[in-house]
């Protein structure tokens, strides 16, 4: 319940000033008869009557109190909030080429880096569908667009790098599965994440050709090169003859061709980021974030309900009672 003049409070001063004049000074007036000995009205039987003398001006007080409240006119709110939220659409497009092993992005390697910056980029999203791609030499479809979030970390968190798919980095076919994943998609934003380390040498569209797909269907990509320049060391693991795990290092040379995703960041209305450490590829994820928020309006609707007329009631009922009291049993006499 709230009070939509809450000042008429003030008048309860009023009130209290009124019952102080009237305690401390009125009632000592009382006018009274001067007797020699009050021995024999002692013997006289009192009953009730003086003692419920004073009720009519208690009453009068209740009903000036009632009043007041009624002025103050307390109120019922009824309060409805309406969400309007439009989402964005968006397919993360991992590279899990056996390069993703190396580990220059301390303390982890390129994989775990980018699986746990996805996960906490995830995590933020309220109503944003998420899917993800899977790409090395092939690609495929690992979680369509879901909102789903627990569904879709679950899968993330068992992605590794292997050979189950072929070896190579078809960059233009996972390009072009994320917009086909995507073209049906009516939400304001669709966007494609894509992460690599390495730089397209095999599949059957080239990025160039998936580069225009999505244009043409006003898909934005964002694109992440991940991993440090030059040689990388990637962990080997073989067993000695005793069964234990023998982990060795084997150095690869890996390139990012950062003009290409460059170019299909710019062309499509996205942005092109490099990451050389789980920091900055934290950071990368925080302005992608920045970038791509999703719209929520909040429409918020009270209706008030008037109270104020019981309260006025009750200062009528107390009023009459006082009167009708005054004027019957509690009657003075001249």
């Amino acid at each position: 319940m709230t009070w939509h003049s809450p000042l008429a409070f003030l008048l309860f001063l009023v009130v209290i000033a009124y019952l102080a004049y009237y305690f401390l000074y009125l009632a000592k007036k009382t006018p009274a008869l001067q007797f020699s000995s009050l021995k024999e009205m002692a013997k006289v039987p009192t009953g009730l009557r003086p003692y419920l003398v004073q009720v009519p001006f208690y009453l009068k007080i209740l009903a000036l109190v009632f009043m007041i409240l009624a002025i103050a006119r307390p109120q019922k709110t009824d309060t409805k909030v309406k969400r309007n939220v439009e989402g964005i659409d968006i397919m993360m497009v991992l590279d899990i080429s056996d390069s993703m092993n190396i580990e220059d992005m301390k303390p982890v390697n390129r994989m775990e880096s980018a699986k746990a910056t996805i996960e906490a980029f995830v995590q933020k999203r309220v109503s944003d569908r998420v899917g993800l791609i899977i790409f090395s030499g092939d690609s495929y479809t690992r979680v369509p667009l879901t909102l789903d979030y627990p569904i879709f970390l679950e899968s993330l968190r068992k992605v590794e790098p292997s050979t189950a798919l072929k070896m190579g980095t078809a960059i233009g076919v996972a390009v072009a599965d994320g917009v086909s994943r995507l073209k049906e998609s009516t939400a304001k934003s669709r966007v494609i994440i894509l992460l690599t380390d390495g730089e397209s040498n095999t599949g059957t569209i080239d990025p160039d050709t998936a580069l225009n797909i999505a244009k043409g269907y006003g898909i934005k990509i964002y694109t992440i090169g991940i991993g440090q320049d030059g040689p990388g060391k990637m962990p080997n693991y073989t067993k000695d003859a005793f069964g234990r795990t023998i982990k060795t290092y084997v150095t690869i040379d890996d390139s990012i061709n950062m003009d290409l995703l460059n170019r299909m960041a710019a062309e499509t209305g996205g942005k092109s980021f490099r990451a050389t450490s789980t920091g900055t590829l934290q950071k990368v994820f925080q302005e992608i974030d920045r970038l791509e928020k999703t719209k929520i309006e909040v429409n918020k609707y009270t209706r008030y309900s008037e109270l104020y007329q019981s309260y006025l009631a009750w200062a009528f009922y107390f009023l009459v009672a006082a009167v009708v009291l005054r004027l019957t049993v509690l009657r003075k006499a001249p």
